[in-house]
């Protein structure tokens, strides 16, 4: 039952990264009456938990409270969005809110489905299996990565878009230098099972990643995908797609990462594209529009745009929403356009990072003048481990990158 109702210009749906910026952008340019709907408390840096994973960073440094990064003058509604109705222009709230909107600006983030893999829920509480998908296990990765001198080691990406894809591939990479700094990298079997034909999208990038796996004695497990765990039995279960076989894996240690897809609230909305069953917002790739509701925009990792699901996808994208927006709510032509640009910076030492941007056309696109970014580096290293931190937390959740 309905408890209340408010009615607010503009309604952004989700305080992470792209919510946040967005708000800022807006408030910058003089826009009022504008509402964050945000159920949690803290505010997450994500990419720093590869970093905890990996020894290279302590957790407390990913988080925030959120009231510390609302824009000043912006609404903060601390609930859940669990339902929008674009032809009355509403958004419902777990807590019995109906919010009515002029525009409307979604970006809730992506759902980690950890019960789409039979045995991969169960497995997050033995003390042998990990992600550094979740605040609370990011450390407990670093923990099983120092307990391990010998046997084996599995990594495993899911099919689909998920956040940070390069991340499945940086903490076997960061691993597997902690081991061989330990003398014990030949003890250890390394299997990284990847759900793609090639090593990355872009060939300059797959071709550097190839001879960092080589560097360490990886097994690389391409076209192949993890589809079952047996959590008692300490046994991964994967999938050839290009064979057609299946085998199964004893392991020590097992870093998962979960497959994902929007929120399930969300697939159930008109919003959501009609074609794809993960549900994602349906927008123009380069106007962030919604192809079939004109004053609802998307962002970040909840939209259809079929880029890389980044922190540095979303710095760009924010731009061009807000000024279509504004242009939008004049009833002018739209005069942004989003190239696909994303950047994934992938550690590939506890001391190097491979810097890999691109765009719809996926190809490099270099953002670096006189640098060569398709070669792992020791200065891009820097700028993973304090750079792009120190420009998350004071330029982009300000509006001001």
């Amino acid at each position: 039952m309905t408890r209340h109702a408010s009615h607010h210009r503009i309604v952004i749906v989700g305080g992470g990264s792209a919510g946040i910026t967005v708000a800022a952008r807006l408030r910058r340019a003089g826009t009022a009456d504008i509402t964050v709907i945000e159920p949690s408390d803290t505010h997450y840096y994500q990419p720093l938990w590869t970093l905890v994973g990996g020894g290279r960073a302590p957790i407390r440094q990913s988080a925030r409270p959120q009231a510390s990064v609302i824009p000043k003058g912006v609404g903060w509604t601390r609930d859940s969005a669990v339902a929008i109705d674009p032809d009355r222009h509403t958004v419902t709230t777990a807590g019995g809110h109906v919010i009515g909107y002029d525009q409307l600006v979604v970006c809730p983030g992506i759902q980690l489905d950890w019960n789409r893999v039979p045995g991969l829920a169960e497995a997050m509480h033995t003390p042998y299996a990990s992600s550094n998908y979740a605040y609370h296990l990011a450390p407990k990765t670093w923990q099983l990565i120092q307990g391990l001198r010998s046997g084996t080691a599995v990594f495993t990406m899911p099919a689909g878009p998920i956040k940070c894809a390069g991340a499945p591939q940086k903490i076997a990479y960061l691993a597997a230098d902690h081991w061989r700094r330990q003398g014990v990298l030949g003890r250890i079997r390394i299997v990284l099972v990847l759900p793609t034909p090639a090593m990355f999208g872009v060939q300059e990038f797959a071709h550097e990643l190839e001879r960092v796996a080589a560097r360490y004695g990886i097994e690389v497990r391409k076209s192949s995908e993890l589809v079952q765990v047996d959590a008692t039995g300490r046994q991964a279960v994967i999938v050839d797609h290009a064979a057609g076989t299946k085998d199964v894996l004893d392991y020590d240690l097992l870093h998962v990462v979960p497959p994902q897809s929007a929120p399930d609230w969300l697939k159930a909305t008109p919003l959501a594209d009609p074609e794809n069953p993960a549900g994602y917002v349906q927008v123009d790739k380069h106007t962030m529009r919604h192809t079939r509701y004109p004053d609802v925009f998307a962002l970040g990792d909840a939209g259809s745009t079929p880029n890389s699901k980044t922190g540095a996808a979303i710095r760009k994208q924010a731009p061009v929403v807000v000024e279509n927006l504004l242009a939008a709510v004049q009833g002018l032509p739209l005069p942004a356009s989003y190239d696909g640009y994303a950047s994934c910076p992938l550690t590939t030492a506890r001391n190097k990072m491979l810097l890999a941007e691109f765009d719809y056309t996926m190809r490099p696109t270099p953002s670096l003048p006189f640098i060569d970014t398709t070669r792992e580096r020791r200065d891009m290293w820097l700028l993973k481990r304090y750079g792009l931190p120190a420009l998350y937390w004071h330029l982009m959740l300000k509006g001001l990158a």
